[in-house]
């Protein structure tokens, strides 16, 4: 079986690596040697250091090097949109088989890549695209198959997992636990896709896909990062026996007119620390999955990282090279349910509202009335006087309520009144509680 890699950066160097130090366990597994072909990358003179290839399969010709008779499994590792789906697409069309890590693109065009595959009649297959080596993705597209599941719950970005631990463990802020991911290899120079959620948004249409039967683009997501999330939102969390992780929330459900809809977001909430997923620290994911006959299912590992996320790609090489010598292919993409997205305004859950007023009689009231005026419902109050100091009239005072279950949309509007409020002196934060207290 031959293959042709595209892109030899951090993952594809981990693939050449495995391919070359597992090569007989490999053969025997699938029943025939894997070879590669050639690998194609962005610069033939780069130093690659000791990998175990021979130089002369390096070619800038990606879309050459995949035309080729002699391919048949196509591994893309190179990431991005273009012009990475146009190769795919002509590889999955010319009936080769496709591994790919590539969330960014299953999440903007998956439809794509799943008609070329129909068309073509090979198997694509994509579980690294997701939390890593943790094998989450075969389990809902095989495992479960036979199974409903009714809601999907997750930890899918490393990065900002470490940078929420940190701050719950040292009390540092964002910026300083930033600094920190940053100078230990855990977030990119650049970290707007991983602490804005675009990462977490681009699996979380993935696994919503796969979960619930339905095509589910990035646009389709809800999305909120981490950069609001302060030093003093941790320490609130942590009073309320609480922690913050970003969580990726998928979930079927009925939406006001009683139609069965899917519902998919991403955004920091507070956890309750009894939670199996508060416990999840470092740069670790976790995937919590509610199905119907199976009940709650955990999945834990290393979410990112060269040699993971080559683990993840090699356990798809061998699976699709099995079913070319086979003479088979695995299950088609499974859409028939087809659920409508239901909007964020109709997602219901808890929120935790601190305020910044002022310290006088009636702030409570008035405060309080606003929640009853949108239909949303107090469970707690807690007030004290700002920044923790001696309380005394007509200083300010802080606020922190906490919600029952209401519609997002509700809560907006809530938020939107009390920030014209002249007693509101600001709304210091705005932060969802999930998984029940």
């Amino acid at each position: 079986m031959r293959l042709a890699l595209l892109g030899c950066g951090t993952v594809g160097s981990e693939v050449v690596r495995l391919l070359h130090e597992q090569a007989a366990d490999l053969t025997a597994r699938i029943g025939a040697p894997l070879e590669i072909a050639g690998i194609a990358v962005r610069r033939l003179g780069r130093d690659r250091g000791d990998l175990p290839v021979d130089p002369t399969l390096f070619t800038t010709d990606a879309l050459g090097l995949i035309k080729r008779d002699d391919v048949d499994v196509v591994v893309e590792v190179v990431g991005g949109i273009e012009p990475a789906r146009g190769w795919l697409v002509e590889a999955l069309r010319a009936g080769k088989s496709v591994v790919t890590a590539n969330k960014a693109l299953l999440a903007e065009d998956g439809a794509a890549l799943h008609d070329a595959a129909a068309e073509g009649g090979g198997d694509l297959y994509y579980e690294a695209s997701v939390a890593g080596a943790i094998p989450l993705l075969r389990p809902l597209r095989e495992s479960l198959h036979g199974d409903r599941i009714n809601r999907v719950t997750g930890i899918v970005n490393g990065t900002t997992n470490f940078i929420l631990s940190a701050m719950d463990a040292t009390g540092a802020g964002f910026a300083e636990a930033l600094e920190e991911a940053t100078e230990l290899g855990y977030a990119e120079a650049d970290p707007t896709a991983d602490v804005e959620g675009f990462d977490a948004a681009a699996k979380a249409a993935i696994l919503a896909s796969l979960a619930f039967h339905t095509r589910v683009g990035a646009a389709d997501v809800h999305r909120e990062g981490i950069t609001e999330v302060s030093a003093a939102d941790v320490a609130s969390a942590r009073a309320m026996g609480c922690t913050i992780k970003l969580l990726c929330i998928a979930a079927r459900g009925a939406d006001a007119a009683g139609r069965e809809t899917v519902s998919v977001r991403v955004h920091p909430a507070m956890i309750p620390l009894s939670h199996p997923l508060a416990s999840v620290g470092d740069a670790f994911n976790a995937v919590f999955v509610e199905a119907e006959a199976a009940g709650p299912l955990m999945f834990y590992g290393r979410g990112a990282g060269g040699a993971p996320t080559a683990s993840a790609v090699l356990g798809d090489v061998v699976a699709v090279a099995r079913n070319r010598l086979a003479g088979v292919r695995s299950a088609s993409e499974s859409a028939y349910a087809d659920l409508p997205v239901r909007p964020m305004g109709e997602a219901l859950t808890r929120y935790h509202v601190s305020l910044d007023v002022a310290d006088r009689p009636g702030v409570l009231a008035a405060v309080a009335g606003v929640f009853a005026r949108h239909g949303v419902s107090i469970a707690t109050v807690r007030q004290g006087p700002a920044g923790g100091g001696a309380a005394g009239r007509g200083e300010d005072a802080d606020l922190v309520i906490v919600t029952h279950v209401a519609p997002d949309a509700a809560l907006a509007a809530t938020v939107g009144e009390l920030r014209g409020l002249e007693i509101v002196r600001a709304v210091a934060s705005v932060l969802r509680v999930e998984g029940g207290l």
